[in-house]
């Protein structure tokens, strides 16, 4: 008997693994469990994706749906995982609670650096992983590294093709290889969610507003966040654009939709703010927006990849500077999005969806930061690294790099030309290191 395990989080990694599910991608199971789990700050007060308006139109594909929340309550899913002494004890819990026997296990999990899923891969040690991805991270390198008793279990990556061309980054320290889950299939699970959410208002080609939340995962500060709505509803004013929707993240708090709402009264904006938990997806198929504005979510690239949808940006030149540490794993995000979309306040660009960089150039992009995030985990990446530096950075691109990380790698372009030698004389690098060290003694 197989067991195979799906753990997911959201809906939109849901639908990613129904399509999945239903072009093949995994071989036949006698039984097919969905691992829920509610990652929220809070989420006792924030509905798991099984509460969500289309839950039920992707729950048919597994035989059973079981709460990861309640099987390790009252822990929290993104904090704990198994002691090391304790793992063949807690196969053997789960075996018995979920009526597992003895059967072979496979996975399926999501951002396996991290707790749950790493937690659950740990737990069924001897089971083959795969890892699927349900937005851009995928396209970065891998955030840290991973114990060798995981890493190489995981089989293979399965993903989107949100940007066609570009091979993801993730896993490949291992050796896994990049599996797309076809667009068609992908694009079919999505159309059976277009009735959900039969609350929605309706609303005829607007400009759609996507919040992201990120004061919560402290990019931003809650004004700077308020801030940023308001330059996109601006921006979409002065497009042309009349009838404008915004799409808050559903655990951002409620104040700042009437935050907006009263800058847009002040504008003369005919503004609607969605209350229902849907997936972006949905309103593009129902609303068919004439622009879809945000600053680095991945409902973008699938409104511009698999509806055809205009698109634009904002915020992501100030947030690329202030992602810290340098190794965020929303860098490889934001970097795409920023290299990719129009900026919203270019309005040629936006009418004419001009890209600034082609699919080859933004490859070489991607494996030069990611090189810089994760230089112990990708050192092969080095010699890619240094020819991009060497051949592209200027102006634009510099923006994608921190001087002091160049600086750090001794990289191409941490330090004028005529003092190029510096990082990669030994001397000079001990001195520096002593001086720190002084004055770190002498600050004490």
């Amino acid at each position: 008997m197989t067991t195979q395990i799906f753990m997911a989080s959201t809906l939109y990694g849901t639908a990613t693994l129904a399509a999945a599910l239903d072009s093949d991608c995994f071989r036949p199971a006698d039984r097919r469990i969905l691992l829920v789990s509610n990652n929220a700050a809070t989420p006792e007060t924030t509905p798991g994706l099984d509460e969500m308006p289309g839950f039920e139109q992707l729950r048919g594909r597994f035989d059973d749906v079981i709460s990861w929340n309640e099987t390790i309550s009252p822990f929290h899913p993104g904090g704990w995982a198994p002691r090391l002494d304790d793992v063949p004890l807690w196969e053997r819990h789960l075996r018995l609670a979920w009526n597992l026997g003895d059967d072979d296990i496979e996975l399926a999990v999501e951002s396996i650096q991290v707790n749950p899923a790493l937690g659950i891969s740990q737990i069924f040690m001897g089971a083959p992983v795969t890892v699927y991805a349900d937005g851009l991270m995928s396209y970065g390198p891998t955030r840290n590294k991973i114990d060798p008793l995981v890493g190489t279990r995981v089989t293979r990556l399965l993903h989107l093709d949100l940007v066609p061309g570009l091979k993801p980054l993730l896993l490949t320290e291992f050796g896994v290889e990049p599996e797309i889950v076809p667009t068609d299939a992908f694009s079919k699970v999505l159309a059976e969610l277009v009735d959900t959410g039969d609350e929605l208002p309706f609303v005829d080609e607007p400009a759609l507003l996507l919040g992201q939340y990120l004061s919560a995962l402290d990019i931003l500060t809650a004004e700077e966040e308020e801030n940023l709505h308001v330059r996109m509803l601006k921006g979409a004013l002065a497009l042309g654009h009349t009838r404008v929707v915004f799409k808050p993240h559903p655990s951002a708090p409620a104040r700042w939709s009437r935050l907006l709402e009263k800058e847009a009264e002040k504008l003369g904006a005919d503004l609607t703010v969605l209350d229902t938990p849907v997936l972006a997806e949905v309103l593009y198929q129902r609303m068919r927006p004439a622009l879809v504005v945000g600053c680095f979510s991945t409902a973008l690239l699938t409104a511009s990849a698999l509806y055809g949808l205009p698109v634009a940006r904002v915020g992501t030149g100030p947030l690329l500077d202030r992602l810290t540490p340098y190794e965020n794993s929303n860098r490889v995000p934001v970097t795409i999005v920023d290299a990719l979309l129009p900026e919203l306040t270019d309005e040629s660009a936006v009418n004419e969806q001009r890209q600034s960089m082609d699919v080859t150039a933004l490859t070489d992009l991607v494996r030069a930061v990611g090189f810089a995030m994760q230089p112990k985990i990708y050192p092969d990446l080095r010699p890619a690294a240094e020819t991009y530096l060497t051949r592209h950075l200027n102006h634009h691109t510099r923006r994608y790099f921190k001087r002091k990380r160049l600086t750090s790698l001794a990289l191409p372009g941490a330090v004028p030309a005529q003092l190029a030698f510096i990082p990669r004389n030994a001397t000079v690098r001990r001195v520096a290191r002593r001086a720190r060290s002084l004055k770190r003694a002498v600050g004490r």
